[in-house]
């Protein structure tokens, strides 16, 4: 049995695991949740996630490991080759500040189920969803501009010249930003690095459009 990821194309969680995997050479067979269709509530995906949330990693024992940041880790513990995070202890955590910017103040306020809540609860419209994406996406991509931009650190990428965590995080929520027509203008930094990155197989293999699931 070889690994089997449990995703959705558009879930920016599964993009940034898509990422992480493509980096660490990793092909897991791909198992597909159309979370419009609610795929994600079914019995047997609740047997391995309790939460009902993509993505999913099922190791070749059967193990399920939920959570993209803990999975992203358990690669680098399991795949350090090449590793995602620099082996000193402060470039480490810059990585992981940058990367925890997006993926626990950005992410948990936009996300599908979020989004689903402020509609059916407080009547918020499709303009209504994209005044909210937007103004939590600026409140932090503000800030990771200007660390980024004031870093020496950062290189072709996040990090240096090598990608790493942060960077399969905000390249996938760039993605997710692109659903709400949010362009990159006003973060010039963070344009430069996504372009770099999407230039790249890893990541482009990783994108949202180039999935089996794709719509």
């Amino acid at each position: 049995m070889t690994l089997k990821l449990h995703n959705y194309f558009r879930s920016s969680t599964s993009t940034r695991l898509r990422a992480a995997l493509n980096l660490k050479g990793l092909e897991p067979e791909y198992v597909a949740y159309p979370l419009k269709e609610n795929a994600h509530k079914s019995q047997e995906f609740l047997a391995m996630n309790p939460a009902g949330l993509v993505p999913v990693l099922e190791l070749a024992d059967g193990t399920a490991l939920p959570q993209s940041l803990a999975i992203i880790e358990y690669l680098e513990d399991a795949y350090p080759e090449p590793p995602l995070l620099p082996a000193d202890p402060v470039a480490r955590a810059r990585q992981r500040a940058l990367g925890y910017m997006i993926a626990c103040e950005v992410h948990p306020l936009n996300n599908l189920r979020v989004l689903q809540f402020i509609s059916s609860e407080f009547g918020a419209d499709a303009d209504g969803q994209k005044r909210w994406f937007t103004h939590w996406v600026t409140e932090t991509f503000d800030a990771v501009e200007k660390t980024l931009a004031a870093s020496p650190d950062t290189g072709r990428f996040c990090g240096g010249e090598a990608p790493g965590f942060a960077d399969v995080c905000l390249y996938a929520q760039v993605w997710n930003n692109k659903r709400f027509g949010i362009t990159l203008d006003p973060w010039p930094t963070i344009g430069r690095i996504f372009e770099a990155l999407d230039r790249e197989d890893a990541f482009s293999r990783a994108a949202p459009p180039n999935q089996p699931d794709a719509e």
